[in-house]
C-alpha cells in the first residue's frame, strides 16, 4: 500500500473518545495494491479526520482480496469476503470510497453492496439486522460527473442493509466536465473537499458515539 497523503487532515486529537470507536474504510478502486489510487487517498483523508475525534481507523482495498460474486456471507471456494465482513462487524463506522467509471459506481463498489445484502437476514441477539447501530459514510472521486448519483445509490443500499447515514455523510471530488485530472494528482486538496470531509468525520463520530451509548431498541 502506498503511504497515505493526509494533507487535508487536522492534527490528531490527544483526547480519547468515550466510548471507544473504530472505523473501517472499504476502498473500491479497480487498482490493486501497490498502485496509486485517488479512492485510496480520499479514504485515508477521511480516516485521518476521524482520527482527530479519537476514532481508531483501518482500511481494506477490496480488489486485493478474492471477493466472490454472490449474496451470501460466505460463498465458499476461497471466498475472502468473510474476513472483511468480520472487520465490518467490529467497526462502528463504515467508510465506502469509490471511483466513478462511465458515470457509475465501480464494479468493486457494487460487489460490496451485493455481499452486504446478506446482512438483511443476519440478526443479532436482539433480533435486529447485524449492521444496526453502525454509521456509514461515503466518498467518491472521478474525472467525470457522477458523484451525486453514486452517493445516492450507496446511501440507499447501505440504509436498507441497516446502517445509519450521518448528516452530510458524503465527500467527493469531480474534475471539470470532460476533464482528465485525477484527484491524487492535484497539487493540494480543494477547500470544498477538505471542509466536506471535516464535516463528514465530525458528524459520523458524533452519531456513532450516540449509537454506541444508546443502541436502537430490539425489534418487536
Amino acid at each position: 500500500m502506498t503511504t497515505p497523503d493526509t494533507r487535508s487532515a487536522s492534527p490528531a486529537s490527544t483526547a480519547p473518545s468515550s466510548p471507544a470507536l473504530s472505523a473501517l474504510a472499504l476502498v473500491c478502486t479497480l487498482k490493486p495494491s501497490p498502485a496509486e489510487s485517488s479512492s485510496d487517498l480520499l479514504a485515508h483523508q477521511i480516516l485521518a479526520e476521524l482520527a482527530t475525534h479519537g476514532v481508531a481507523t483501518s482500511s481494506v482495498r477490496v480488489v486485493d482480496f478474492d471477493v466472490k460474486p454472490g449474496v451470501e456471507t460466505d460463498m465458499g471456494d476461497g471466498d475472502e469476503w468473510p474476513s472483511i465482513r468480520d472487520r465490518i462487524l467490529a467497526a462502528n463506522i463504515l467508510v465506502v470510497v469509490a471511483p466513478t467509471w462511465v458515470g457509475q459506481l465501480s464494479s468493486v463498489g457494487q460487489r460490496v453492496l451485493e455481499r452486504l445484502d446478506a446482512e438483511l437476514s443476519e440478526m443479532d441477539e436482539k433480533g435486529r439486522p447485524d449492521m444496526y447501530d453502525k454509521v456509514a459514510v461515503v466518498g467518491v472521486v472521478g474525472n467525470e460527473d457522477g458523484a451525486h448519483h453514486i452517493t445516492s445509490a450507496l446511501f440507499q443500499g447501505l440504509g436498507d442493509i441497516g446502517f445509519t447515514i450521518s448528516s452530510q455523510g458524503a465527500t467527493y471530488w469531480n474534475d471539470v466536465a470532460m476533464g482528465s485530472r485525477d484527484y491524487k494528482d492535484l497539487d493540494e486538496t480543494p477547500e470544498a473537499v477538505a471542509s466536506a470531509t471535516k464535516a463528514l468525520a465530525s458528524n459520523a463520530a458524533h452519531l456513532a458515539g450516540l449509537l454506541a451509548a444508546s443502541p436502537y431498541p430490539a425489534l418487536s
